[in-house]
């Protein structure tokens, strides 16, 4: 990875801030006045077919927003011209339940075309992936554009492995303006959805190439996770982040505490001193870690930098018209 390419990002994010349009709660409160309950509704409906597909779209803003900011870049199709963020490192075989967000505009289309963002689409159901599974609920700034493109390099440049420790995720949200306490409580994300054996294959059997699993792993958790996940098995089998993943609350905190985190990236957060204190906190206090995990979500949510921008019709292909562009270069 480019050392240099978080910061450069970070200072453009963050320069350029007051060039970008300011975001706001009710946004869509004269233009669109259905779109909150049309998003909520239809992420209703997905919890109901299936738990795990709200976890899945909450994460499309974690991938949207620190590659190039929240701009719904993330949800674009490959095209012969632009190789896009869905086959990068971090998102091949991962990211899924892309067909959730197309419904979701399908129905703002219906109701009110040409309206409301595909990036603001994320975030909002982001924000109702957690309040549908037992989390907080709160008001999102919205007013976001839709990006043009979409870059494989810059995803694959910025966004951490399910094998990164403590030290490079807080140097990681750093560049953003996330602090340590925002880095854990937006970690617990992962207290709802479920994880892949390909990324945690390491941590069980080679943890650092010592041919011997992470001795952070609880003793009766590694016996579960080796038979979920056996040597020469099918990797694309996935577990649960934690003993309740299919509702918000803080039993993440309470499982990494005693060494039954999934990832590698999950468990670090308690054997790292610098991130521990919180852990323990957010383990101990589900209102606290609520509070914290909604003021990362804002602050996350804010992140945009100046480039064109337009409201797409359908959220994997940019419009076909350059007149769509809304946003002045």
């Amino acid at each position: 990875m480019d050392s240099l390419f978080p910061l450069l990002l970070f200072l453009q994010l963050t320069t350029m801030a007051a060039a970008v349009e300011p975001l706001r709660p009710g946004f869509y409160s004269e233009t669109c006045p259905p779109a909150e309950l049309i998003v909520r509704d239809v992420m209703k409906k997905a919890l109901s077919r299936e738990p795990r597909n709200v976890a899945s779209v909450m994460r499309l803003q974690f991938h949207d927003c620190f590659v190039n900011g929240c701009d719904g870049s993330v949800l674009l199709d490959d095209t012969p011209d632009m190789l896009g963020e869905k086959l990068a490192l971090s998102n091949i075989n991962s990211l899924r339940s892309f067909e959730v967000v197309d419904e979701v505009k399908e129905a703002l289309e219906a109701a009110c075309p040409g309206i409301v963002s595909c990036a603001d689409i994320l975030v909002l159901a982001a924000r109702d992936a957690v309040a549908l599974t037992g989390g907080p609920d709160w008001k999102v700034r919205l007013g976001r554009k839709d990006s043009l493109t979409a870059s494989q390099e810059d995803s694959d440049n910025i966004m951490p492995s399910p094998r990164a420790n403590a030290t490079s995720l807080i140097n990681l949200f750093n560049q953003f303006n996330l602090s340590v306490k925002d880095l854990v409580a937006l970690s617990g994300s992962h207290s709802i959805g479920e994880a892949r054996c390909f990324s945690i294959m390491f941590r069980l059997y080679n943890q650092s190439g010592s041919g011997k699993p992470d001795p952070a792993i609880e003793p009766t958790f590694r016996e579960k996770l080796d038979k979920l996940c056996p040597v020469g098995g099918y990797e694309n089998v996935t577990g649960p982040l934690d003993a309740t993943p299919i509702v918000f609350d803080n039993q993440y905190f309470r499982d990494l505490v005693v060494g039954k985190g999934f990832l590698n990236s999950d468990q670090t957060l308690f054997t790292s001193s610098r991130t521990r204190p919180y852990v323990r906190q957010f383990s101990e206090d589900k209102d606290e870690f609520f509070r914290a995990f909604v003021e990362g979500m804002l602050k996350m949510g804010d992140l945009q930098i100046e480039q064109p921008g337009e409201i797409r019709t359908n959220c994997r292909v940019a419009n076909s018209r350059p007149v769509a562009v809304l946003m002045e270069s």
